[in-house]
This record gives C-alpha cells, structure tokens and sequence, in this order.
C-alpha cells in the first residue's frame, strides 16, 4: 500500500533528482577548453634568445618599433573542466570558454596535437615568406628566410611574419618603418596570393596585445566584432583583407597620410 505524499513532500522528493543531477554537473568533466590571453612575440626581434626572422642573399634594414604576434592559452586537452570552472569564466573579461573541437582536433591525443599544430606553424611559415617575397617581387631562389618561434603553434602568425618580412627588406617602401616606431600587434593567417583570413580568440588576443604594449591591432575584417566586444581601451583596430591593405594602412600611420580603415 502506497501512502499518499503531502505537497511539500512531493517538492521534496522530486527536488533529489535535480540536486543530484547540478551536483553531478558541477564535478564532472565537461567538453569545453577555458582560453586566456597568451604570449606575444616580436617578430622583428628575438624570442627566447633567438632572432625570430633571419634573412639572407639580400641585404636587410634595421628595424625600429614591433610587430607582436599574439596568441591565446587554451586548458589542456585533458584536463578536466568542471561547471563551476565555466561559470567563473563566464562572467570575466579575460577568459572565455569555447567548444573543446573548436580549439582542439576532435579525436586526437596531445601529441597529435602538438605535431598537427607544429605543421600548421611550418605552413604559415612556408606561405609567409613566399606571400612577402612575392609582394616585394623578389626571387625565393636568391633570398633564404629562415622564422623560428619556439612554443608556439597554429597559423594565426602568418600575416605579422609576412609584415616582419617586409619591413626588414623594404620598409615602408621609401625609408621608414612599416611601424612607424610603434607597437604594433595583430593575427590573421595568411595564403600564398596574401589574402589574410580569420583565426578565432581576437577578444583575448587584443588583452594580450595591449597588455604587451600595443597601441594598434591588425585584425582580420570578419572578426571586427569579435575583436570590438572586449576592446582594451588605447588600443586602435585596424581590419585587414589583404596583405597589401595591411602594408597601406600602416604606412599611411606611418607617414600620417592618407585614410586608415577602422572597424
């Protein structure tokens, strides 16, 4: 024989499976990676003791200024992010918290990891300096680049390896710095024919970049909103398409003449 509940019984035994479920929530693992602001790195400089961009069979300039290149810290593929942790993410400036297969391969350990991204750097890399080299209509069999950053992965370096590229053989073109003397951050993949394209995780990339001394971020055009939602105060967008739209509009920073886009 069953005993009829009372309605605050009821509530009560109906309330178990749902505490339960949160409690159960709160400690297990969940499918999403916590990103932060990363390390950024002078291009025209050194990193960790080594030149960056290192060029030979042509003579090179000296550069004033920097072109940092930034990046974002993601959790480790298996570490084990929990709601509580998502949570406290949600509500701060400087995380966010993305789809684990948005920042990681789906399926893939984190060795395979590390190689697929070392070769996604090789290939930035590749299609820097032949976009660079193009751009300036110089012969890749008379001119040797060698990049080299070290813990650092994926192709979101490519378009500030193309500029550095540029700057140390042309500059502006007449004699000055592509920085003007600035600090000057950005991201942006780039292809052979210099058409920059987009690479996620630009709100965090501008915290890092203005927290490094950056007072001008390139960034890919389709990710204007994104780069606007948690924009760093003394920090000026400027969007990109195209390598050769990314080399006007600081030359005309540079020089202070002509139209900058903003956006």
């Amino acid at each position: 024989m069953l005993s009829r509940l009372t309605r605050p019984q009821a509530v009560a035994v109906c309330a178990l499976p749902v505490v339960a479920l949160l409690a159960t929530a709160a400690f297990a693992p969940l499918p999403f990676s916590l990103a932060q602001p990363g390390l950024t790195a002078n291009v025209l400089g050194k990193n960790q003791g080594t030149e960056v961009i290192t060029i030979s069979g042509v003579p090179t300039r000296d550069t004033s200024g920097q072109l940092r290149m930034t990046t974002i810290e993601a959790t480790n593929p298996d570490a084990h992010v929990a709601l509580g942790d998502i949570v406290d993410s949600w509500f701060r400036t400087d995380r966010a918290v993305m789809p684990r297969d948005s920042v990681y391969p789906s399926g893939q350990n984190t060795k395979e990891i590390e190689r697929h991204n070392t070769a996604q750097m090789k290939e930035s890399q590749d299609a820097a300096t032949e976009a660079a080299l193009a751009y300036l209509d110089l012969d890749d069999k008379n001119v040797k680049v060698t990049l080299e950053l070290a813990d650092v992965g994926g192709p979101s370096a490519g378009l500030l390896f193309t500029l550095g590229i540029i700057d140390k053989l042309d500059g502006d073109g007449s004699g000055g710095d592509l920085t003007g003397g600035r600090v000057i951050a950005g991201t942006g993949t780039i292809d052979t024919d210099g058409t920059v394209g987009a690479v996620g995780g630009v709100a965090l990339k501008t915290q890092a970049a203005r927290r490094d001394g950056a007072t001008v971020f390139l960034v890919p055009k389709a990710e204007c909103s994104d780069a606007q939602s948690e924009l760093p105060e003394g920090l000026r967008l400027v969007p990109v398409t195209t390598l050769k739209n990314a080399v006007s509009s600081l030359v005309a920073l540079e020089q202070g003449k002509g139209s900058v886009p903003g956006c």
